[in-house]
């Protein structure tokens, strides 16, 4: 599973060392923003991203890449990396746990419940 990880953009010097530690061993990877949140991810991994207007079986292409690191060798985009693609296939589509919350205010009689269950997208790395 791909980690998730924040990163400004002004310690982009530090990607490097850091990214490598998270990983645990140097081997290319990409970090991209999708739906709001950015993700570390590499060749064959699964990672579950919000909804895509994708069906099983098609191709997403990741074209906001933030940063592309191969072993030495770090890329830092401004924000982003032009020209730069990270590929994936979408494995499924599916809803998470419902979320339950609540609105109450006192002594006004008011409660209100709801519930929430959001949409995600599962992708598999073909190529970074």
């Amino acid at each position: 599973m791909a980690a998730f990880f924040y990163f400004p953009l002004d310690t982009a010097h530090f990607f490097g060392t850091i990214i490598v530690f998270i990983k645990g061993k140097e081997m290319k990877f990409a970090v991209i923003k999708t739906g709001g949140k950015q993700y570390i991810v590499s060749k064959d991994d699964v990672l579950d991203v919000e909804k895509l207007d994708k069906k099983e079986k098609d191709a997403v292409e990741f074209k906001d890449v933030l940063c592309i690191a191969d072993g030495d060798k770090v890329e830092v985009g401004k924000p982003t990396l032009k020209g730069k693609t990270v590929k994936g296939e979408v494995v499924k589509e599916y809803k998470d746990d419902k979320i339950v919350g609540v609105k109450y205010k006192s002594k006004k009689r008011y409660r209100r419940k709801f519930g929430h269950r959001q949409n995600y997208t599962q992708v598999k790395i073909t190529s970074v």
